[in-house]
């Protein structure tokens, strides 16, 4: 039972919700034409249409409506019986998804995996790793069971967190520049396009009336050191970054004042899927004590 298949069911669902089918595969991380396959196919099976659609837009059919109501129940109880049947067993087996970036799994999840291994032998991990900014969506979407990122300010209402570590935001420079502190704010920025740290720096510069001279805008903080140790500027990164950079020797960390709030790194999950017993499993880990920073 732990194989059932209910991507097809989540996949309708959030094409129910969204109508629209871009939105929907962006948010379940599938390409359009692999959600426009699951809805042929389903519609397929069922023999009647789900959706009206034409080039402008996409509505549920009667019989579409009907099926939206019946897949939530049938995911609903598929989650009671899962958790009922782990529950009756002797032993915790089964599987769970985990998602993080690299850095976060060089920093954290070899201690947490290493305790959960020794606990839960039977339980299989399925680990993916990717760009951070995607971490609560793939949770909210039920593509992943438990992800690793940074707390944004706002966190969604039907997402627990559990923290396990903070980390500073640092302005770096090329360790070559001795003189890299005069007058850095006018030198060229590296900055990530988006997420988290893009906010609060944005936030640092305006609360300081600082218009930073941007120099390029790139996805993945790796990137970042990366031109700022080839001599293009100033780059902002997290310090666990930073600890597990091959090129961390090729920057200086700017001490700059007053520092920008640093991250807190921690667990995400459905607060319904908490009930789990393997996602309690996963959750407890930090009752042993924090976990260690690898660098």
């Amino acid at each position: 039972m732990k194989h059932m298949d209910t991507r097809s069911l989540r996949l309708f669902l959030s094409l129910a919700e969204t109508l629209h089918f871009g939105r929907s595969s962006e948010a379940c991380h599938v390409s359009p034409s692999t959600l426009s396959r699951a809805i042929k196919q389903l519609e397929a099976s069922l023999g009647v249409e789900l959706f009206l659609r034409d080039n402008r837009s996409v509505q549920l059919t009667p019989e579409g409506i009907r099926f939206a109501q019946y897949a939530r129940e049938a995911l609903q109880q598929w989650e009671q019986v899962r958790m009922s049947l782990l529950e009756s067993a002797t032993e915790l087996h089964g599987e769970i998804s985990v998602y993080c970036s690299v850095t976060a799994s060089y920093s954290f999840l070899y201690a947490l995996l290493s305790r959960f291994r020794q606990l839960y032998p039977r339980v299989e991990i399925k680990l993916h790793t990717g760009d951070p900014e995607h971490a609560i969506a793939r949770v909210q979407s039920g593509r992943e069971e438990i992800s690793i990122a940074a707390r944004p300010t706002q966190l969604p209402s039907n997402i627990a967190f559990r923290p396990i570590a903070r980390t500073p935001l640092l302005f770096i420079a090329p360790a070559d520049q001795p003189d890299a502190i005069t007058h850095w704010s006018r030198q060229p920025m590296i900055l990530p396009e988006s997420g988290i740290s893009r906010a609060r720096i944005n936030q640092w510069f305006s609360a300081h009336q600082i218009e930073p001279t941007i120099y390029a805008q790139v996805a993945g903080n790796e990137a970042i050191v990366s031109m700022v140790s080839l001599g293009f500027g100033i780059g902002v990164v997290p310090q666990i970054v930073l600890d597990n950079s091959p090129l961390a020797e090729q920057v200086q960390v700017l001490d700059v004042f007053p520092a920008l709030e640093p991250y807190e790194i921690g667990l995400f999950a459905q607060e319904r899927k908490l009930r789990s017993p393997l996602i309690r499993a996963f959750w407890s880990l930090l009752d042993d004590g924090p976990v260690q920073h690898m660098p």
